[in-house]
């Protein structure tokens, strides 16, 4: 994260004896990422990290990866998924995506989750609907409607919904962060920026948990894996640092706008390895006396464009079935655009009250068992209006 935050009880020098009330000294952890040259924190502990008793593997079926062939647009509507009685925000996500890079999920949780690690990279929520508190090892975050989430790296978690949440969720193998542009060299939130340090919450205090032989669920490269804890990672009495879990609203992304239509980087919120993210949020649109509000037909040739959409109506795809938890996914190799009379009819608009979240990937997005399930058949003829013959 790109600004020092320090929560409860550190010494004044970090590596230096910090003492328990009994006189024993606290464990210092760092996490970093990067070897020692990028973002990382310290966190004391009561108990030692290292800790465990036991260490065992977990076999895991997320159903197999399919590639989009024949090539060609499609939709999907997550409102469609089907989940059990207690669901919980780890163990039961649906892989909709996925390619070497990322995996995207959804889930509507309604339990509390395991603890959990993701050891393979960041992840990134989206909350659809619904609220939850999200306890970590370095304190809690309560997070609602419309909220983005970023965990990082090893950031031991539970997700405790409020009655029922959904989350769109994003696994990344590497790091999530802002845009590298939006940022000064020492990592300052730049002026060009849609949104800043005065929209971003993190921990704001330790959650100083007890307990003994914890268990805890690590995502790894090689699968998953259980280990028991001989004492509660959550008892971190302090820490300090840039490496965090964050949270900002996708209601304070301040969108850019101008006379022409403004292409999809305006709208860029994250970037990851590979891959990028967007939030399309309401706005004044162009402004030019013949603009076109709606977006031109387009080639991504290098990236798949996944569109989720979460709230109102989104002006180019009206009458193609699309709607509020609907994705569309448009392939490199396919030139996509607005349904048929959406260009003319967008003409004169002065305000779209759409919310969508894109990802862009730079490379091609597989589809999960939860796509299978959840698919449009019939999207992809809905620019000419009719299918294939026979």
């Amino acid at each position: 994260m790109p600004y020092y935050r320090r929560v409860g009880e550190i010494p004044h020098k970090r590596h230096t004896a910090f003492r328990k009330p009994d006189g024993g000294l606290y464990a210092e952890e760092l996490m970093g990422v990067e070897g020692f040259s990028a973002d990382s924190a310290l966190l004391y502990h009561r108990g030692l990290p290292t800790a465990i008793v036991d260490a065992v593997a977990v076999e895991e079926d997320r159903g197999s990866l399919t590639p989009n062939h024949p090539l060609k647009p499609r939709a999907f509507k997550t409102q469609d998924l089907k989940f059990g009685g207690d669901t919980d925000a780890v163990t039961d996500r649906r892989r909709l995506f996925g390619n070497a890079d990322v995996t995207i999920g959804f889930v509507t949780a309604t339990a509390p989750s395991p603890l959990y690690r993701n050891a393979a990279g960041d992840e990134l929520f989206y909350v659809q609907g619904g609220s939850a508190t999200v306890e970590t090892i370095y304190g809690s975050l309560e997070v609602g409607d419309g909220d983005y989430l970023v965990i990082p790296t090893s950031c031991t978690y539970r997700v405790l919904p409020h009655g029922e949440v959904g989350l769109f969720v994003l696994e990344a193998r590497g790091h999530i962060g802002p845009p590298k542009r939006y940022l000064s060299a020492k990592g300052q939130f730049l002026e060009h920026s849609p949104y800043c340090e005065r929209d971003v919450r993190g921990p704001s205090e330790p959650l100083l948990a007890d307990g003994e032989d914890v268990e805890v669920l690590v995502r790894h490269r090689a699968g998953l894996t259980r280990y028991t804890y001989a004492t509660h990672p959550f008892d971190v009495v302090g820490w300090d640092g840039c490496l965090y879990p964050w949270a900002f609203n996708i209601d304070d992304f301040e969108p850019i706008t101008g006379r022409v239509h403004q292409p999809p980087p305006v709208h860029q919120t994250f970037e990851g390895p590979n891959f990028v993210v967007c939030s399309f949020c309401p706005r004044k649109v162009d402004y030019h006396a013949d603009s076109i509000p709606v977006p031109y037909n387009h080639a991504n040739v290098d990236s798949d464009e996944l569109m989720f959409y979460v709230r109102g109506n989104y002006e180019a795809r009206k009458g193609s079935g699309i709607g509020v938890g609907s994705l569309s996914l448009h392939p490199s190799g396919f030139t996509h655009g607005p349904q048929p009379g959406a260009a003319e009819a967008s003409i004169g608009a002065e305000f779209f009250d759409e919310t969508a979240v894109m990802v862009d990937t730079f490379a091609p997005l597989d589809l999960g068992e939860a796509a299978d399930a959840s698919e449009d058949p019939g999207y992809a003829w809905t620019w000419s209006r009719r299918g294939p013959k026979g």
